[in-house]
């Protein structure tokens, strides 16, 4: 996020674009209904009417994968009527003009084509958006996770520049990320082309930094693979072996068969993580992992803020914290891998990585720090891009509309769409074990639209099987009209509703994320 989680209460207009937040990130959902109690607009961009959607002033119930044409769309009316910040635009950015020529074929009236949205709610938003003084834009998966994800994430920042909205408070380009750490984790380099702090590592200044931290010769200059990449690899035979920590790609990656496949071609499979996870199942070795009670450290939330996670019992049976479980293995590979504490790699964090130059577990204990924080005495960095960018001038990216890379057909006529429930998360590996969230939603169900389940003869509560190239799955129906005619909707969380199966493992070519929010189905009755 660009600003802090607690300015979203004190802007004045608020754009949801993607973002599923009073369930999926309830935290700064009640945010987003103390700004709208205070008088904010609220827009919501989503095909659903999910709960946030129904408080919005507008609920603009896109065709899916076409938010780029509404975004170009907004644009198109921001620059035809004149209501662009004009001083913003000309101190603080380039290509402009690029991006005017772009978004000048993007009319209300052909992105309605698109998107299916009336071309006079298009025009009221964009100038709802142009004209307040205090805007930010929300997102999360829903734009990323299409083959078009980078592009999506493109055209929001245009957007924001465009009208000035960012480098102030109640503003800014602001993903939600939707795991406690995941921020942390980009942060310390876990990217296939980045070390810690972004820095790349086809930059020879920093692989030698890096190197001589680490006490090795080099330190390889390509990037590597992303996890998409690494399981087609495996698939092929070209990757023999892995270690997952954390993770359950089973049940969370794209065409699960195929990813179950990859995993079973390996020679050796390692597995690292808190509970015997469907991945887990297919290990040759599972190392017992902590969990964030059983062990201290730092966790990086989604405002970028740094927080001391403090243990509260001692790991239970053989289990150890992942750091202790990491240098355990380099050792026995031959690396002397011989930290003592989270706090000593705090301190090698900080000597590495400018951003975190400045935090320590001193700082820490009396209270959270904010990157970039570069020295000692720096107070941190609620807000990005006050008076510049890093860069010097934002960028202008002009993006066109790319279609989903599955469309309906006359085989699979439906529109598949996953997303989070509100009393479950992820693949359901903790709050499936919990004993109470269950009682709440212990069962998973395929949202049908009333339309649809009539011409498709299915009562609500009836078992039916969801279809794809890929493969199937059997789920409970439930006939309602949070989802428009046309798609469907469940989530992942549950393991014997496995809709990753399904869903496509398209990547988007510059981010490799896999398009799973748009998947071609059809929906057949069980005798």
């Amino acid at each position: 996020m660009t600003n802090p989680i607690s300015d979203v209460a004190g802007a004045d207009f608020i754009l949801a674009i993607g973002t599923n937040t009073t369930e999926s990130h309830p935290i700064i959902g009640l945010q987003v209904k103390k700004a709208v109690r205070n008088g904010a607009i609220l827009v919501v961009v989503d095909p659903r009417s999910t709960e946030v959607a129904r408080l919005a002033h507008y609920h603009l119930r896109l065709k899916s994968g076409t938010d780029i044409a509404l975004l170009n769309g907004l644009a198109h009316v921001i620059i035809s009527e004149g209501l662009w910040n004009k001083e913003f635009v000309d101190s603080r950015t380039e290509g402009f003009e690029a991006l005017k020529a772009t978004v000048s074929r993007y009319t209300p009236e052909e992105v309605s084509a698109l998107t299916g949205i009336d071309p006079a709610t298009i025009r009221e938003v964009a100038r709802g958006y142009a004209s307040a003084q205090k805007a930010t834009i929300l997102y999360t998966m829903g734009l990323t996770q299409h083959v078009c994800g980078t592009h999506n994430v493109f055209a929001v920042a245009n957007l924001a520049m465009l009208c000035g909205h960012i480098g102030k408070p109640g503003s800014g380009v602001n993903p939600l990320r939707g795991q406690n750490n995941v921020q942390g984790a980009c942060d310390m380099g876990a990217l296939p082309n980045v070390l810690t702090g972004y820095q790349s590592v086809t930059v020879d200044e920093v692989r030698a930094k890096f190197a001589a931290a680490w006490g090795v010769d080099e330190i390889p200059a390509k990037p590597g693979l992303t996890v998409g990449e690494m399981l087609e690899a495996s698939g092929q035979g070209k990757i023999r072996a892995m270690y997952i920590m954390g993770e359950n790609p089973v049940l969370s990656d794209p065409d699960a068969d195929h990813v179950i496949h990859a995993l079973d071609k390996l020679d050796f499979l390692v597995v690292q993580d808190i509970f015997l996870t469907e991945t887990a199942r297919l290990a040759d070795v599972v190392l017992p992992a902590a969990s964030f009670a059983e062990k201290d450290g730092t966790f990086t939330n989604t405002e970028r803020r740094v927080q001391r996670v403090r243990k509260a019992i001692e790991p239970v049976g053989e289990a150890k914290p992942d750091w202790q479980i990491i240098c355990a293995v380099a050792r026995a590979m031959g690396y002397p891998m011989d930290y003592e504490s989270p706090a000593q790699i705090m301190e090698e964090i900080a000597r590495l990585t400018p951003s975190y130059g400045g935090i320590s577990y001193q700082r820490l204990e009396s209270r959270s720090l904010v990157w970039p924080c570069p020295a000692p005495d720096h107070p941190g960095t609620p807000i990005l891009h006050v008076g510049k960018f890093a860069r010097g001038l934002g960028k202008f990216h002009p993006v066109d509309y790319i279609p989903p890379d599955e469309e309906p057909d006359e085989e699979y006529p439906l529109i598949l769409n996953t997303g989070r429930r509100h009393f479950h998360y992820h693949t359901g590996t903790m709050t499936l074990r919990t004993g109470a969230l269950e009682e709440y939603y212990g069962q998973e169900y395929l949202e049908v639209n009333p339309a649809d389940a009539k011409a498709l003869g299915i009562a609500d509560g009836e078992r039916v099987r969801v279809v794809s190239r890929r493969g199937r799955v059997e789920v409970t129906a439930r006939v309602v009209d949070t989802v428009p005619p046309g798609v469907v909707f469940t989530s992942f969380h549950f393991p014997e509703v496995a809709i990753n199966r399904l869903t496509n493992s398209a990547r988007d070519p510059v981010a490799k994320i896999p398009e799973l929010k748009v998947c071609a189905v059809r929906v057949e009755r069980i005798a």
